[in-house]
């Protein structure tokens, strides 16, 4: 009898998170739609799950339609750091709001679960520490980082009208800085950052006076949340903050990369960006209690195995 096999479709499935994701699910024995339309991912980064029976990769924008059949669909698609998301601001919320309304009519079509990749950048530069799902949040809406911050939220938006009006089953992940291995060496997010430059025995950049914290949650803890959500009963909508709660001030996390990588790189300050959020930390109390999830990979343990995949970058001139 032949055996019939989940479909599956991550949109952003090339890039940081996504590659990591697919690799998860097809190892679960999910057939995998993968879908980017490599504007800041490689095909690199999904080479070993190329010709696998159970994997497809197709090239696509998620602002146009898209027409599959599928049981589930993690919509992760849309730049993630501000050096891509800046660059252009217009697709990047074209990407948010065009991309959640395709998908959420796929997952009208075919009657699929449908996971939004949110961000903690909803919160925007928040007033209250830690952040919990209840808080909504100060984004500047004409800022320079709105374009991200603005498109994520009308996204939510658009889940949760889409559940109340069409009864669409939707997960909604809020997820706070993650690193690992497998990010991209020029992102300008600050773990890689900080990372090539200490390996390269450059100056290290802190904006500010590297007081402000974020907290930061290792790949594979990030992907065992989203698979938890989306497995979750149906009344299970979230939004729920996908995160590790220990918070470190920038400078913290420039001295431990100095001391994990040996590097002699000095501390160098830079102005601090427009809107950069001073606090970032989850409450995640609805992870924990609903999904029975939390971080499990201690900060040392995971920056180690990051430096050592850019570490290897670095030997073959790709950073």
């Amino acid at each position: 009898m032949k055996t019939l096999h989940k479909r599956v479709l991550v949109t952003g499935g090339a890039g940081f998170l996504g590659s990591r994701l697919c690799a998860r699910l097809v190892a679960e024995d999910c057939e995998v739609i993968c879908v980017d339309n490599f504007y800041t991912a490689t095909k690199d980064n999904v080479s070993q799950l190329l010709g696998h029976p159970h994997f497809e990769l197709m090239r696509h924008d998620i602002t146009f339609p898209l027409y599959v059949e599928v049981d589930e669909i993690y919509n992760l698609a849309c730049p993630a750091s501000p050096i891509h998301y800046q660059f252009d601001p217009v697709q990047t919320t074209k990407t948010s709001v065009h991309g959640a309304i395709n998908m959420l009519g796929l997952a009208k079509r075919t009657k699929a679960r449908i996971l939004q990749a949110s961000t903690s950048e909803v919160y925007g530069d928040p007033e209250c520490h830690p952040q919990s799902e209840t808080y909504w949040g100060r984004v500047n809406p004409i800022g320079p980082r709105a374009c991200y911050d603005e498109g994520k939220r009308c996204a939510e938006t658009l889940f949760f009208d889409y559940h109340r009006q069409h009864r669409l089953e939707i997960k909604v992940a809020r997820i706070f800085n993650t690193y690992g291995p497998g990010m991209h060496p020029n992102d300008g997010r600050v773990v890689s950052n900080f990372i090539v430059q200490a390996l390269k025995g450059e100056p290290i950049t802190l904006y500010g006076d590297g007081s402000q914290t974020r907290s930061f949650c290792f790949v594979d803890d990030m992907i065992e949340g989203f698979v938890r959500l989306m497995a979750s009963p149906a009344e299970i909508t979230g939004p729920i903050n996908l995160g590790n709660p220990i918070e470190l001030s920038m400078r913290q996390l420039a001295e431990r990369i100095r001391e994990l990588t040996g590097s002699r790189s000095e501390l160098v300050y830079r102005p601090l960006p427009q809107d950069d959020p001073t606090q970032r930390q989850p409450d995640i109390t609805r992870a924990r209690e609903l999904l029975g999830w939390e971080p499990r990979v201690p900060l040392d343990d995971g920056l180690k195995q990051t430096i050592f995949y850019f570490e290897g970058l670095l030997s073959r001139g790709l950073a």
